[in-house]
């Protein structure tokens, strides 16, 4: 049997709508306050996440092998997977975070390409471009779905009804 392929989950963005109006929560989000490390701000960080989000990434982990690839690295285990009724999932330990990156792509771009291996992946995240697009096609030779998610609205049905009929394609 063939390995699955990853799916490389951002947080804040997809999972978390940081951008949508802060009184204006999208509906089915609850409130989190949370102090990651490297938090220094005075107030705890606002987080929102949608329980529905697990229900749905759990069903997908039958055709994915879920993978965090955000800022919040493991520390995503401790504050955000619990939240949603998630396992404990591998992370992508980042190098270097935001630093410079080729061809005008997202930093984490050329990052995701090592992890991936040589392996399909889809890759969620509010960060992606046509940069980013062009450069995967152009140097990994699997399958590769990169899904830019609107960081006001974070992840919706459509994008896990895409996620699936995209694995199912494989």
């Amino acid at each position: 049997m063939p390995e699955r392929p990853l799916l490389l989950l951002d947080v804040d963005g997809p999972l978390n709508p940081y951008a949508a109006q802060a009184q204006r929560r999208p509906a089915g989000y609850g409130t989190h306050r949370m102090r990651p490390e490297g938090w220094s701000a005075g107030r705890p960080l606002r987080v929102w996440l949608s329980p529905e989000h697990g229900t749905e990434l759990r069903a997908l982990a039958e055709a994915y092998e879920l993978v965090w690839a955000t800022t919040w690295k493991g520390e995503a285990n401790t504050w955000i997977g619990p939240r949603l009724g998630l396992p404990e999932l591998p992370f992508v330990d980042w190098p270097t975070m935001h630093g410079r990156a080729p061809a005008g792509t997202f930093w984490k771009t050329q990052y995701l390409l090592e992890y991936a291996a040589g392996r399909p992946f889809a890759w969620v995240d509010d960060d992606i471009t046509s940069y980013d697009r062009e450069y995967v096609e152009q140097r990994h030779l699997a399958g590769a779905l990169l899904m830019y998610v609107d960081p006001r609205r974070g992840l919706v049905r459509q994008d896990f009804d895409a996620l699936h009929a995209w694995a199912a394609e494989l």
